[in-house]
């Protein structure tokens, strides 16, 4: 079933037209969460039995919580089953290649080149507002950040990327294969997105907040690979605004272990934290439209 796309996106969402049954689809997804699970239960267990010490929680909970450097690499890197899963998904399932699920690469690379720097300098003049009414807690030293840096924005990259694989390239991809309105391919996997950061033990009162702030994240990602025909728009989009939260300036008890400086509050903080999340999805916006318009030209 063809859809009315821009030409752009209809060349993106060609290969997955060759096999755009449902159950195709619902069993790549059910694959792909079984190989991510598998992965980060393999990748724990794992380093627990080469140490041979402690009680596997112990190894857990810092990768799981991401509140050490040492966890917080681990589990970026853990997101490759993430990236794995619907690139096997499309090759077995869907007998296309899974480079099919990015795009053309010239477009990738340049469109993740153009959103990230976009995204960048909007948060570094909003940082310096912010910085206007909060004191920032130091959290990892200047020199322990630099030397984590390399790898650090190489765990960013595949944790992002993993993600839009995942939610713009194949979910997005299959169903815009198989449905016409955008209703579907672009709210469906912009609503799974905002349920997969469903966390109430750590969001507390604000985790349906949370969880919209991530579902709009996800619709405007899923604009953009609309509008360009590849994930690349979207994943620097993704890239610059999880550096700016996970490696500059984290929220207080979350995924801090890499972050130079937390904030004063957490996230489960009701006084504080909404009407922050709210400018923030203001400025988000803002930065989705500059970057839509750059990346359209």
């Amino acid at each position: 079933m063809r859809s009315r796309l821009n030409p752009r996106f209809d060349a993106f969402v060609r290969p997955a037209r060759l096999r755009p049954q449902l159950w195709r689809l619902l069993l790549g997804g059910l694959f792909s969460i079984l190989v991510y699970v598998g992965w980060v239960s393999g990748v724990i267990t794992g380093l627990w039995w080469l140490t041979g010490t402690g009680d596997i929680r112990s190894w857990a909970t810092p990768i799981l919580t991401g509140r050490t450097p040492t966890g917080a690499l681990i589990l970026l890197f853990t997101f490759l089953g993430m990236a794995l899963g619907p690139m096997l998904a499309a090759r077995l399932l869907h007998k296309r290649p899974a480079h099919s699920l990015f795009g053309r690469g010239a477009v990738v690379i340049r469109d993740f080149v153009l959103a990230a720097s976009v995204v960048g300098l909007l948060y570094l003049i909003t940082s310096i507002i912010w910085a206007w009414r909060f004191d920032a807690v130091p959290n990892v030293t200047p020199a322990l950040w630099l030397k984590l840096l390399p790898v650090a924005l190489i765990g960013l990259l595949i944790q992002t990327g993993a993600e839009e694989l995942l939610f713009r390239g194949y979910l997005q991809q299959q169903l815009a294969a198989r449905f016409r309105s955008p209703l579907i391919w672009m709210f469906l996997p912009a609503l799974l997105f905002g349920a997969a950061h469903y966390d109430p033990q750590t969001a507390g009162g604000n985790v349906w907040l949370m969880m919209a702030a991530a579902a709009l994240f996800g619709l405007l990602a899923a604009d953009l690979t609309a509008q360009t025909g590849s994930i690349g728009a979207a994943w620097g989009f993704h890239f610059a605004n999880n550096f700016a939260a996970l490696m500059i300036l984290s929220l207080q008890g979350t995924l801090s272990g890499l972050a130079l400086f937390t904030t004063p509050y957490g996230p489960d903080d009701i006084s504080v934290l909404p009407a922050l999340v709210l400018v923030d999805l203001a400025i988000l916006a803002l930065t989705w439209g500059l970057v839509r318009r750059l990346v359209r030209r």
